[in-house]
């Protein structure tokens, strides 16, 4: 089972007046919780937020949804980022201007969602997850698409596939984890850093199509 923000939308879509304010405090202790470093199960946010188990599991029927709902609001307008700029550097120059901010303020909380992706990861290898939902990560898939839609007749699609997915290690809380905690860098020499390297990616990756045509 795989958690979509369809789901999810649907689901805040179908609540209204005390249960639209029920799942508005979990998301809310969770994220709190995350933001601390810890990665909650569902029981853990319905006593920390003072909500029946059962009504709890109601609104998030496993870990997976509950983490997911809360990294859409801590993406919040990153998901609702669009371009219309021509040019590939452009975009992506304003795509880590608008999203690393975001990633750095609620770095704990997209740490502590790295942890539940890390955990499965090792419960699958181990055959120990069971039935429990996937927490799947995969919203820079699209936002990368959009971000390299301007080299289209200019870059081959495989080769703007490739840029697409190198750009995904320059964008991401992976990058903070990189550059903060081992480099020992600020936020903004983070960012700084992120979007020289994606610059380079893109300007690479235009050289190598005018070489090869």
């Amino acid at each position: 089972m795989h958690v979509s923000r369809q789901q999810n939308e649907t689901a805040r879509t179908a609540e209204r007046g005390p249960r639209a304010r029920t799942r508005k405090l979990m998301l809310e202790t969770a994220t709190r919780l995350m933001q601390s470093g810890i990665t909650p199960s569902v029981s853990e946010v319905a006593e920390a937020a003072e909500v029946s188990r059962a009504t709890a599991y109601r609104y998030f029927p496993s870990q997976a949804a509950l983490v997911h709902a809360v990294v859409d609001e801590a993406l919040g307008p990153i998901l609702d980022w669009s371009s219309d700029s021509p040019d590939a550097r452009t975009r992506v120059a304003d795509l880590l201007a608008t999203a690393m901010p975001r990633i750095d303020e609620f770095e704990a909380t997209f740490k502590a969602a790295l942890k539940l992706s890390l955990d499965q990861w090792a419960q699958r290898q181990a055959g120990t997850i069971g039935n429990e939902p996937l927490f799947t990560r995969g919203h820079r898939v699209d936002l990368l698409k959009c971000v390299t839609a301007p080299l289209q007749g200019t870059v081959p699609p495989r080769s703007r596939e490739r840029l697409a997915q190198a750009l995904s290690l320059v964008f991401g809380v992976e990058v903070l984890i990189v550059l903060k905690d081992i480099w020992g860098l600020t936020s903004e020499g983070a960012q700084s850093v992120a979007e020289w390297a994606a610059k380079a990616l893109v300007d690479a990756a235009i050289r190598q199509a005018e070489s090869e045509a």
